[in-house]
């Protein structure tokens, strides 16, 4: 017997923050040295606004099933998510060339954040037609990977939000 359909949907998640911390890593901070880079700061703004959302999809899926009216909380978290991908695209084509390798980074996890949705998607359903509550739910060693990557992308968010408001300082002190 294979997966479940949200073991499937947690190890795709799962795909999409390693996917996401290499390109955090390589691109955002090793290519294009964001953290450092003059007019960055709505770019980085987003990052971390989306890191935050990444932190609570990996610490609380690793260990919750969200049910009734939590799952709405949910939809809008995966919502939220969708928005802030969108405003950054729109931020990098107006602010900064992408290498030909992060824009088919973002595209392929693009993919692979709709198949999440495909597999998470008809749990939430389920989730939803019951009553509210947070249950308690370990996917063993997945658990402990997802959690640790709730970390990772947690400080990395903080560490763009410090960023973002560092270039924001400087610029109000240059100009002021």
């Amino acid at each position: 017997m294979g997966p479940d359909e949200l073991t499937i949907a947690l190890s795709l998640l799962a795909l999409q923050g390693v996917m996401g911390a290499f390109d955090t890593l390589y691109y955002h901070e090793w290519h294009a040295r964001l953290p450092s880079t003059r007019g960055a700061a709505r770019e980085l703004r987003l990052h971390a606004l989306r890191d935050g959302a990444y932190a609570i999809l990996f610490g609380s899926l690793a260990w919750l099933e969200p049910r009734g009216w939590y799952t709405v909380v949910l939809a809008i978290l995966l919502l939220a998510e969708i928005v802030i991908t969108m405003l950054d695209f729109l931020e990098e084509d107006a602010h900064r060339p992408l290498p030909a390798g992060e824009r088919v980074m973002h595209s392929l996890m693009a993919i692979v954040y709709r198949a999440f949705l495909a597999y998470l998607l008809p749990e939430m359903w389920t989730w939803w037609q019951q009553s509210t509550a947070l249950v308690p739910h370990s996917h063993g060693w997945l658990s402990y990977i997802m959690t640790a990557m709730a970390c990772g992308v947690l400080a990395s968010g903080i560490r763009d939000w410090i960023a973002a408001n560092s270039h924001t300082n400087r610029a109000a002190t240059h100009n002021g």
